[in-house]
């Protein structure tokens, strides 16, 4: 119950820090940024999904990586349809190649089986880490790929006292990397990079890229 109240407020936040950061953005400057800023993070992680395969954004946000990708797509993102009413910069219909499901991701139900998953700037977000990390690797075929970004504590002390106090509200999750790592480790993934992107003091930013077992489900 405690973790899905700090979810509701986080996703409440998160509307809002969207409004306030997009306010003074022009839309085409800001997706011509945004499309360079994924183009980059391909290319540093060393992930290029083909044109042929079956891909999966998990918590997409107005602006994900579905706008660089010419696979078959899935975007799921629970403020899709917040996104589609109060912000200029998100419309829908300018990706034909993406089906948008407006849904948190616990929710979502799919038999596909993805060649690739990318959950970036998300995990840290949902309501049910270890529910959502199952469902992150079931979703991905044998020999798949998944990419993950996080943001992993620097400091053991700062991380549980962000555990018991609201000190970074956007992000009801709080753990560090070895942590993030094992919770892909642990379910038949091999990490393959972890790949660090951004350093603050109480937190840096990884992309994790792993890739799912070739034996089980």
């Amino acid at each position: 119950m405690k973790n899905e109240l700090r979810w509701k407020i986080a996703q409440a936040a998160e509307i809002r820090w969207w409004q306030n950061y997009l306010n003074k953005k022009p839309k085409a400057d800001y997706l011509d940024w945004k499309s360079k800023y994924w183009q980059n993070l391909l290319t540093q992680i060393g992930v290029a999904p083909a044109s042929d395969e079956k891909i999966l954004d998990v918590g997409c946000g107005p602006a994900g990586i579905f706008m660089v990708l010419k696979g078959e797509v899935d975007a799921v993102d629970p403020l899709l349809d917040s996104y589609a009413e109060k912000l200029d910069h998100f419309d829908a219909s300018a990706y034909p190649h993406v089906q948008f499901h407006a849904l948190p991701f616990e929710q979502y139900e799919t038999t596909e089986r993805y060649d690739t998953l990318f959950c970036l700037n998300a995990i840290n977000h949902v309501a049910d880490l270890s529910l959502c990390f199952d469902k992150l690797v079931g979703l991905v075929k044998p020999g798949g790929k998944l990419v993950v970004s996080i943001d992993a504590h620097n400091f053991s002390f700062f991380k549980h006292v962000f555990r018991l106090l609201p000190g970074d509200i956007l992000h009801p999750h709080q753990y560090d990397l070895k942590e993030y790592q094992k919770m892909l480790t642990t379910r038949n993934c091999q990490l393959k990079k972890s790949v660090l992107f951004d350093q603050h003091f109480l937190f840096n930013y990884y992309v994790l890229v792993a890739q799912k077992g070739t034996s089980g489900n």
